[in-house]
């Protein structure tokens, strides 16, 4: 498929100058040049196909052509800056029917202008570069990634779960909080066993072998009755308890 032209920039005023013999191979200045009286005034395209790149000047009514300078490189001999102005520059043009190529000066009457064209050569040969590089990159073998597990080797992931509410839970089994130094109970509870029975000779104030122990339900209501009758001291071991 062939490439189509695009067009990178036009300005529809730019004016063409007569170069004077160059006695030494100093740079270009555009003092040299009677700029008062322009050789030819017109339009210019600056035009690409594929990674070529050509600045046309046409004239401004009728779209001929009038000269085509083919760029293979900026900056470059194709176009040069002068070295006492920023708005002027050197064309190398060439003729399509011999292929002579020829020397002119180009300027424009604005700086804006010339800055236009600045950006859109380092542009364009900024992209070809790229793409230079892109398709060295494509012919360069690379070596085939390898992502199968090894013997032996495992891997290791980490999942948070995500709530409804928004909030995370970690995978990580979480261990029940207790007091420090304090086992939690047994399942099924602890069962406490009754206080043992006094002993006969526990207490120098025993009651009788014979005589039953008073119940713990006994002694309570004794304590909280009120119409119960006085205690006697027939008994001086619930006395003096």
């Amino acid at each position: 498929m062939d490439a189509y032209e695009s067009v990178l920039l036009v300005k529809n005023e730019v004016f063409v100058f007569k170069l004077p013999p160059r006695a030494t191979n100093r740079a270009y200045r555009a003092a040299d040049w009677n700029l008062a009286e322009p050789q030819w005034t017109g339009r210019m395209r600056l035009v690409t196909k594929g990674t070529d790149c050509i600045l046309k000047l046409e004239d401004k009514t009728s779209g001929e052509l009038f000269a085509k300078c083919p760029i293979d490189k900026y900056p470059g001999l194709a176009v040069e800056a002068v070295s006492d102005s920023s708005r002027y520059f050197v064309l190398r043009i060439v003729d399509d029917n011999n292929g002579r190529t020829a020397f002119i000066g180009v300027g424009f009457s604005d700086r804006s202008d010339s800055f236009d064209l600045n950006v859109a050569l380092q542009d364009h040969f900024k992209w070809v570069k790229k793409e230079e590089e892109i398709e060295k990159e494509k012919e360069t073998p690379k070596p085939e990634l390898d992502l199968r597990f090894k013997e032996g080797e495992t891997i290791k992931i980490n999942m948070k779960i995500t709530k409804k509410d928004g909030s995370e839970v970690s995978s990580k089994p979480k261990t029940r909080p207790t007091s420090a130094g304090i086992l939690p109970p047994p399942p099924g509870g602890v069962k406490i066993a009754p206080p043992p029975a006094p002993s006969v000779n526990s207490s120098p104030c025993h009651q009788p072998a014979s005589a039953k122990p008073e119940s713990w339900g006994e002694f309570a209501s004794a304590g909280n009755s009120t119409s119960a009758a006085p205690v006697t001291p027939s008994n001086p071991s619930w006395v003096q308890f």
